[in-house]
Protein backbone atom coordinates (compact mmCIF):
# COMPACT_ATOMS: atom_id res chain seq x y z
CA UNK A 1 0.00 0.00 0.00
CA UNK A 2 1.20 3.19 -0.79
CA UNK A 3 2.02 5.03 2.70
CA UNK A 4 1.51 8.49 0.61
CA UNK A 5 -2.35 7.82 0.53
CA UNK A 6 -2.68 8.91 -2.96
CA UNK A 7 -4.77 6.57 -5.26
CA UNK A 8 -6.45 7.06 -8.16
CA UNK A 9 -10.41 6.33 -8.48
CA UNK A 10 -9.94 2.78 -9.75
CA UNK A 11 -6.81 1.95 -7.54
CA UNK A 12 -8.99 3.23 -4.72
CA UNK A 13 -11.97 0.81 -5.63
CA UNK A 14 -9.59 -2.38 -5.94
CA UNK A 15 -7.96 -1.46 -2.55
CA UNK A 16 -10.98 -0.91 -1.05
CA UNK A 17 -12.71 -4.22 -2.11
CA UNK A 18 -8.92 -5.90 -0.60
CA UNK A 19 -9.43 -4.53 2.42
CA UNK A 20 -13.10 -5.53 2.61
CA UNK A 21 -12.50 -9.13 1.37
CA UNK A 22 -9.37 -9.34 4.04
CA UNK A 23 -11.86 -7.92 6.76
CA UNK A 24 -13.98 -10.40 6.56
CA UNK A 25 -11.59 -13.10 6.11
CA UNK A 26 -10.53 -12.42 9.89
CA UNK A 27 -12.96 -14.62 12.02
CA UNK A 28 -16.10 -15.74 11.52
CA UNK A 29 -18.04 -13.31 13.76
CA UNK A 30 -16.14 -10.53 11.60
CA UNK A 31 -17.54 -12.51 8.68
CA UNK A 32 -21.01 -11.80 10.37
CA UNK A 33 -20.85 -8.44 11.37
CA UNK A 34 -19.51 -7.34 7.64
CA UNK A 35 -22.27 -9.89 5.53
CA UNK A 36 -25.80 -7.86 6.19
CA UNK A 37 -26.88 -9.47 2.49
CA UNK A 38 -26.54 -13.02 3.41
CA UNK A 39 -29.11 -12.19 6.91
CA UNK A 40 -31.67 -10.53 4.55
CA UNK A 41 -31.24 -13.23 1.69
CA UNK A 42 -32.17 -15.94 4.23
CA UNK A 43 -34.80 -13.98 6.00
CA UNK A 44 -36.39 -12.95 2.17
CA UNK A 45 -36.80 -16.95 1.91
CA UNK A 46 -38.86 -17.58 4.76
CA UNK A 47 -42.78 -18.42 4.59
CA UNK A 48 -44.60 -15.26 6.21
CA UNK A 49 -45.47 -16.05 9.55
CA UNK A 50 -42.06 -17.62 10.54
CA UNK A 51 -41.14 -14.63 12.41
CA UNK A 52 -43.42 -12.80 14.96
CA UNK A 53 -44.67 -9.08 13.07
CA UNK A 54 -44.45 -6.30 15.77
CA UNK A 55 -45.71 -2.63 15.02
CA UNK A 56 -43.78 -1.12 12.27
CA UNK A 57 -41.69 1.11 14.10
CA UNK A 58 -37.79 2.81 13.04
CA UNK A 59 -35.58 -0.05 13.21
CA UNK A 60 -31.62 -0.15 13.47
CA UNK A 61 -31.37 -3.22 10.43
CA UNK A 62 -27.87 -4.29 11.26
CA UNK A 63 -28.42 -5.08 15.21
CA UNK A 64 -25.35 -6.93 15.99
CA UNK A 65 -22.59 -6.33 19.02
CA UNK A 66 -19.99 -3.40 16.82
CA UNK A 67 -23.54 -1.72 16.22
CA UNK A 68 -24.05 -0.64 20.42
CA UNK A 69 -21.91 1.30 22.39
CA UNK A 70 -21.62 4.41 23.97
CA UNK A 71 -22.64 7.52 22.67
CA UNK A 72 -22.65 11.38 23.85
CA UNK A 73 -25.52 13.63 22.83
CA UNK A 74 -24.76 17.21 22.08
CA UNK A 75 -23.82 18.19 25.81
CA UNK A 76 -21.11 15.28 26.28
CA UNK A 77 -23.69 13.25 28.44
CA UNK A 78 -22.77 9.68 27.24
CA UNK A 79 -25.71 6.66 26.96
CA UNK A 80 -25.38 3.28 25.45
CA UNK A 81 -27.67 3.68 22.13
CA UNK A 82 -27.59 1.78 18.57
CA UNK A 83 -24.42 3.62 17.04
CA UNK A 84 -24.51 2.59 13.49
CA UNK A 85 -28.50 3.15 11.08
CA UNK A 86 -26.88 2.36 7.72
CA UNK A 87 -29.99 -0.12 7.30
CA UNK A 88 -32.25 1.95 9.12
CA UNK A 89 -35.97 0.98 7.79
CA UNK A 90 -39.45 1.27 9.45
CA UNK A 91 -39.82 -2.62 9.42
CA UNK A 92 -40.29 -5.50 11.42
CA UNK A 93 -38.44 -5.17 15.45
CA UNK A 94 -38.06 -8.89 15.02
CA UNK A 95 -35.22 -8.64 12.81
CA UNK A 96 -32.96 -6.78 14.51
CA UNK A 97 -33.98 -9.42 17.70
CA UNK A 98 -32.64 -12.07 15.36
CA UNK A 99 -29.61 -10.18 13.95
CA UNK A 100 -28.35 -9.14 17.60
CA UNK A 101 -29.07 -13.33 18.64
CA UNK A 102 -26.74 -14.48 15.65
CA UNK A 103 -24.12 -12.21 16.70
CA UNK A 104 -24.20 -13.08 19.70
CA UNK A 105 -23.80 -16.35 19.04
CA UNK A 106 -21.35 -15.74 16.87
CA UNK A 107 -18.98 -13.74 19.32
CA UNK A 108 -19.89 -17.07 21.74
CA UNK A 109 -18.65 -18.95 19.41
CA UNK A 110 -15.52 -16.74 18.96
CA UNK A 111 -14.81 -17.56 22.35
CA UNK A 112 -14.95 -21.03 22.50
CA UNK A 113 -18.18 -21.19 25.04
CA UNK A 114 -20.02 -24.38 24.50
CA UNK A 115 -23.59 -24.34 23.09
CA UNK A 116 -25.41 -24.49 26.38
CA UNK A 117 -24.30 -20.42 26.94
CA UNK A 118 -25.91 -19.53 23.48
CA UNK A 119 -28.86 -21.16 24.47
CA UNK A 120 -28.88 -19.02 27.99
CA UNK A 121 -28.09 -15.93 25.75
CA UNK A 122 -30.83 -16.01 23.92
CA UNK A 123 -32.98 -16.34 27.41
CA UNK A 124 -31.56 -13.83 28.29
CA UNK A 125 -31.80 -11.41 25.56
CA UNK A 126 -35.66 -11.89 25.52
CA UNK A 127 -35.66 -10.87 29.05
CA UNK A 128 -33.59 -7.87 28.54
CA UNK A 129 -35.57 -7.28 25.54
CA UNK A 130 -38.90 -7.26 27.36
CA UNK A 131 -37.72 -5.19 30.05
CA UNK A 132 -36.30 -2.44 27.73
CA UNK A 133 -40.41 -2.16 26.70
CA UNK A 134 -41.53 -2.12 29.42
CA UNK A 135 -39.20 0.22 31.55
CA UNK A 136 -41.43 3.37 32.04
CA UNK A 137 -43.97 -0.15 33.74
CA UNK A 138 -41.62 0.11 36.71
CA UNK A 139 -39.14 -2.25 35.24
CA UNK A 140 -35.63 -1.38 36.71
CA UNK A 141 -32.68 -0.72 34.68
CA UNK A 142 -30.43 -3.89 34.60
CA UNK A 143 -27.04 -3.77 35.92
CA UNK A 144 -24.45 -3.15 33.25
CA UNK A 145 -22.21 -6.16 32.49
CA UNK A 146 -18.05 -5.02 33.07
CA UNK A 147 -17.84 -5.20 29.27
CA UNK A 148 -19.98 -2.57 29.19
CA UNK A 149 -19.33 -0.73 32.27
CA UNK A 150 -15.47 -0.42 31.33
CA UNK A 151 -16.10 0.77 27.95
CA UNK A 152 -18.70 3.88 29.33
CA UNK A 153 -15.92 4.55 31.71
CA UNK A 154 -12.83 4.88 29.39
CA UNK A 155 -16.05 6.87 27.23
CA UNK A 156 -16.43 9.21 30.21
CA UNK A 157 -13.23 9.77 30.75
CA UNK A 158 -12.26 11.06 27.13
CA UNK A 159 -11.25 13.93 25.28
CA UNK A 160 -10.52 16.09 22.09
CA UNK A 161 -6.94 14.65 22.56
CA UNK A 162 -7.92 11.12 22.75
CA UNK A 163 -9.58 11.47 19.64
CA UNK A 164 -6.98 12.94 18.11
CA UNK A 165 -4.23 10.58 18.83
CA UNK A 166 -6.40 7.85 17.89
CA UNK A 167 -8.17 9.38 14.41
CA UNK A 168 -5.36 11.49 13.82
CA UNK A 169 -2.20 10.59 15.45
CA UNK A 170 -1.15 13.76 16.86
CA UNK A 171 -2.97 17.01 18.40
CA UNK A 172 -1.51 18.90 15.02
CA UNK A 173 -4.22 20.48 12.72
CA UNK A 174 -3.76 18.25 9.56
CA UNK A 175 -4.81 14.37 8.94
CA UNK A 176 -2.04 12.32 8.32
CA UNK A 177 -2.24 10.42 4.82
CA UNK A 178 -1.15 6.65 4.90
CA UNK A 179 -3.08 3.33 5.81
CA UNK A 180 -6.52 4.92 6.50
CA UNK A 181 -6.44 8.44 5.54
CA UNK A 182 -6.15 9.25 1.70
CA UNK A 183 -5.58 12.28 -0.23
CA UNK A 184 -8.08 13.95 -2.23
CA UNK A 185 -8.60 15.06 -5.81
CA UNK A 186 -9.24 18.43 -6.71
CA UNK A 187 -12.98 17.99 -7.50
CA UNK A 188 -13.16 16.31 -4.21
CA UNK A 189 -11.72 18.96 -2.15
CA UNK A 190 -13.58 21.66 -4.24
CA UNK A 191 -16.89 20.16 -3.18
CA UNK A 192 -16.05 19.70 0.71
CA UNK A 193 -14.90 23.40 0.87
CA UNK A 194 -18.33 24.76 -0.51
CA UNK A 195 -20.28 21.79 1.43
CA UNK A 196 -18.76 23.55 4.91
CA UNK A 197 -19.96 26.80 3.36
CA UNK A 198 -23.27 25.97 3.76
CA UNK A 199 -25.13 27.58 6.22
CA UNK A 200 -26.88 24.31 7.90
CA UNK A 201 -23.67 22.48 8.13
CA UNK A 202 -21.89 26.24 9.44
CA UNK A 203 -24.65 25.93 12.08
CA UNK A 204 -24.85 22.10 13.12
CA UNK A 205 -20.86 22.15 13.84
CA UNK A 206 -21.25 25.79 15.63
CA UNK A 207 -24.15 24.42 17.65
CA UNK A 208 -22.61 21.08 18.78
CA UNK A 209 -19.37 23.40 19.67
CA UNK A 210 -21.32 25.69 21.57
CA UNK A 211 -20.62 28.48 19.75
CA UNK A 212 -23.15 31.77 18.04
CA UNK A 213 -23.88 31.83 14.14
CA UNK A 214 -21.11 34.75 13.71
CA UNK A 215 -18.18 32.06 15.06
CA UNK A 216 -15.71 31.13 12.49
CA UNK A 217 -15.53 27.15 11.40
CA UNK A 218 -13.72 26.71 8.10
CA UNK A 219 -12.34 23.31 6.81
CA UNK A 220 -8.34 23.28 7.64
CA UNK A 221 -7.98 19.76 6.34
CA UNK A 222 -9.83 16.62 4.61
CA UNK A 223 -9.42 12.83 3.47
CA UNK A 224 -10.88 9.92 2.16
CA UNK A 225 -11.10 7.81 5.04
CA UNK A 226 -10.84 3.92 4.26
CA UNK A 227 -13.05 3.04 7.31
CA UNK A 228 -15.48 0.32 8.15
CA UNK A 229 -16.51 -2.74 6.32
CA UNK A 230 -19.67 -2.23 4.78
CA UNK A 231 -19.17 1.78 3.98
CA UNK A 232 -16.32 0.16 1.72
CA UNK A 233 -16.54 1.17 -1.69
CA UNK A 234 -18.38 4.78 -1.04
CA UNK A 235 -17.73 7.88 -0.05
CA UNK A 236 -16.29 8.22 2.92
CA UNK A 237 -14.14 11.53 4.12
CA UNK A 238 -12.76 12.90 7.35
CA UNK A 239 -12.71 16.64 7.91
CA UNK A 240 -11.04 18.93 10.12
CA UNK A 241 -12.80 22.10 11.28
CA UNK A 242 -11.65 25.15 12.92
CA UNK A 243 -13.70 26.84 15.31
CA UNK A 244 -13.43 29.77 17.02
CA UNK A 245 -14.46 33.33 18.12
CA UNK A 246 -13.00 37.15 18.06
CA UNK A 247 -10.56 36.54 21.03
CA UNK A 248 -11.32 32.83 21.98
CA UNK A 249 -9.41 30.37 21.60
CA UNK A 250 -9.44 28.15 18.67
CA UNK A 251 -11.04 24.53 18.68
CA UNK A 252 -10.98 21.77 16.57
CA UNK A 253 -13.68 19.68 15.15
CA UNK A 254 -13.08 16.06 13.24
CA UNK A 255 -16.34 15.51 11.19
CA UNK A 256 -17.32 12.08 9.55
CA UNK A 257 -19.06 12.32 6.25
CA UNK A 258 -20.82 8.81 5.10
CA UNK A 259 -22.40 7.89 2.18
CA UNK A 260 -25.64 6.90 2.85
CA UNK A 261 -27.03 3.96 0.02
CA UNK A 262 -30.06 1.92 -0.38
CA UNK A 263 -31.07 -0.50 2.42
CA UNK A 264 -31.00 -4.52 2.20
CA UNK A 265 -33.57 -4.47 5.36
CA UNK A 266 -36.85 -4.53 4.27
CA UNK A 267 -39.28 -1.85 5.08
CA UNK A 268 -42.95 -3.03 6.27
CA UNK A 269 -45.27 -2.47 2.88
CA UNK A 270 -46.66 0.38 4.18
CA UNK A 271 -44.26 2.37 5.72
CA UNK A 272 -43.65 6.10 5.33
CA UNK A 273 -39.89 6.87 5.23
CA UNK A 274 -37.92 9.75 3.30
CA UNK A 275 -36.91 8.61 -0.26
CA UNK A 276 -33.06 10.33 0.05
CA UNK A 277 -30.99 8.08 2.01
CA UNK A 278 -29.03 10.21 4.14
CA UNK A 279 -32.66 11.63 5.44
CA UNK A 280 -33.53 7.97 5.96
CA UNK A 281 -30.43 7.79 8.31
CA UNK A 282 -31.00 10.52 10.02
CA UNK A 283 -34.78 9.86 10.93
CA UNK A 284 -33.78 6.87 12.45
CA UNK A 285 -31.01 7.68 14.01
CA UNK A 286 -33.54 10.47 15.73
CA UNK A 287 -36.22 7.45 16.45
CA UNK A 288 -34.07 4.85 17.60
CA UNK A 289 -30.19 6.94 19.00
CA UNK A 290 -31.46 10.26 20.28
CA UNK A 291 -27.78 10.88 21.29
CA UNK A 292 -26.08 10.36 17.72
CA UNK A 293 -29.19 11.73 15.81
CA UNK A 294 -29.08 15.51 17.13
CA UNK A 295 -25.57 15.55 16.10
CA UNK A 296 -26.42 14.74 12.13
CA UNK A 297 -27.25 15.96 9.06
CA UNK A 298 -28.54 14.68 5.82
CA UNK A 299 -26.28 16.28 3.25
CA UNK A 300 -25.29 16.46 -0.53
CA UNK A 301 -21.48 15.91 -1.73
CA UNK A 302 -20.61 15.14 -5.46
CA UNK A 303 -24.17 14.86 -6.21
CA UNK A 304 -24.45 11.36 -3.65
CA UNK A 305 -26.55 11.33 -0.64
CA UNK A 306 -24.05 11.72 2.28
CA UNK A 307 -24.72 11.32 6.42
CA UNK A 308 -22.28 13.99 8.36
CA UNK A 309 -21.83 13.85 11.64
CA UNK A 310 -19.61 15.33 14.00
CA UNK A 311 -17.08 12.77 15.73
CA UNK A 312 -17.24 12.90 19.64
CA UNK A 313 -14.53 11.51 21.99
CA UNK A 314 -16.97 9.73 23.87
CA UNK A 315 -18.06 7.24 20.79
CA UNK A 316 -16.79 4.21 21.37
CA UNK A 317 -17.34 0.74 19.69
CA UNK A 318 -18.18 -2.01 21.45
CA UNK A 319 -15.83 -4.38 20.33
CA UNK A 320 -15.65 -7.63 22.63
CA UNK A 321 -12.67 -10.72 21.08
CA UNK A 322 -13.50 -12.37 24.42
CA UNK A 323 -16.56 -13.47 26.37
CA UNK A 324 -16.68 -15.49 29.75
CA UNK A 325 -19.87 -17.64 30.26
CA UNK A 326 -21.27 -15.14 32.75
CA UNK A 327 -19.95 -12.40 31.28
CA UNK A 328 -21.72 -13.14 27.60
CA UNK A 329 -25.10 -13.87 29.38
CA UNK A 330 -25.57 -10.77 31.31
CA UNK A 331 -24.33 -9.14 27.79
CA UNK A 332 -27.11 -10.41 26.16
CA UNK A 333 -29.78 -9.34 28.40
CA UNK A 334 -28.17 -5.70 28.70
CA UNK A 335 -27.72 -5.19 25.26
CA UNK A 336 -31.25 -6.47 24.15
CA UNK A 337 -32.46 -4.22 27.01
CA UNK A 338 -30.72 -1.57 25.03
CA UNK A 339 -32.81 -2.22 21.73
CA UNK A 340 -35.66 -2.84 23.49
CA UNK A 341 -35.93 0.64 24.71
CA UNK A 342 -34.62 2.13 21.55
CA UNK A 343 -37.84 0.19 20.17
CA UNK A 344 -40.07 1.07 23.07
CA UNK A 345 -40.13 4.51 22.62
CA UNK A 346 -41.80 4.34 19.31
CA UNK A 347 -44.56 2.71 20.62
CA UNK A 348 -47.59 3.83 22.18
CA UNK A 349 -48.71 2.09 25.87
CA UNK A 350 -50.73 -0.90 24.34
CA UNK A 351 -49.02 -1.41 21.08
CA UNK A 352 -45.53 -1.78 23.53
CA UNK A 353 -47.78 -3.94 25.94
CA UNK A 354 -49.19 -6.24 23.56
CA UNK A 355 -45.70 -6.27 21.30
CA UNK A 356 -44.14 -7.39 24.92
CA UNK A 357 -46.55 -10.58 25.43
CA UNK A 358 -46.07 -11.24 21.56
CA UNK A 359 -42.29 -11.65 21.57
CA UNK A 360 -42.25 -13.35 25.27
CA UNK A 361 -44.72 -15.50 24.45
CA UNK A 362 -42.75 -19.42 24.97
CA UNK A 363 -39.84 -18.07 26.56
CA UNK A 364 -41.06 -19.54 29.63
CA UNK A 365 -38.66 -22.65 29.39
CA UNK A 366 -35.72 -20.95 27.20
CA UNK A 367 -35.53 -18.96 24.24
CA UNK A 368 -38.99 -18.91 22.34
CA UNK A 369 -38.54 -21.47 19.09
CA UNK A 370 -38.59 -18.83 16.36
CA UNK A 371 -35.57 -16.95 17.83
CA UNK A 372 -33.63 -20.47 18.46
CA UNK A 373 -34.45 -22.34 15.43
CA UNK A 374 -33.70 -19.02 13.33
CA UNK A 375 -30.23 -18.36 14.82
CA UNK A 376 -29.12 -21.95 14.59
CA UNK A 377 -29.90 -21.63 11.03
CA UNK A 378 -28.44 -18.31 10.23
CA UNK A 379 -25.15 -19.75 12.11
CA UNK A 380 -25.15 -22.86 9.52
CA UNK A 381 -25.28 -20.73 6.66
CA UNK A 382 -22.86 -18.03 7.73
CA UNK A 383 -20.41 -20.81 8.99
CA UNK A 384 -20.47 -22.20 5.46
CA UNK A 385 -20.14 -18.65 3.71
CA UNK A 386 -17.12 -17.62 5.72
CA UNK A 387 -15.31 -20.91 5.03
CA UNK A 388 -16.61 -20.33 1.30
CA UNK A 389 -14.89 -16.68 1.41
CA UNK A 390 -11.78 -17.60 3.11
CA UNK A 391 -11.09 -20.04 0.45
CA UNK A 392 -11.60 -17.18 -2.25
CA UNK A 393 -9.84 -14.82 -0.04
CA UNK A 394 -6.59 -17.91 -0.03
CA UNK A 395 -7.01 -18.77 -3.66
CA UNK A 396 -6.96 -15.18 -4.47
CA UNK A 397 -3.71 -14.66 -2.30
CA UNK A 398 -1.77 -17.76 -4.03
CA UNK A 399 -2.69 -16.06 -7.70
Amino acid sequence: MRMNGTYGPEERAIVLERQRTLKMARSAHAYVRGNTLKFYEWLDGLPRGTLPEGPPIWICGDCHLGNLGPLADADGLVDIQIRDLDQTVVGNPTHDLVRLGLSLASAARGSDLPGVVTARMLEEMIAGYAAGLGEDEGDRRPAEPDVVRSVRRRALGRHWKHLARERLKGAEPTIPLGRKFWALDEKERRALDDLFQEKKVRRLVLALNGRSEEAEARLIDAAYWMKGCSSLGFLRYAALVAIGELESKRRLALVDLKEAVAPAAPAASDAEMPSDPAERVVAGARALSPNLGERMLPVRLLGRPVVMRELAPQDLKLDVDQFTREEAVRAAHYLAYVVGKAHGRQMETEARSGWRAEVTRGAGDGAPSWLWSSVVELAGRHEVGYLQHCRRYADHQAA
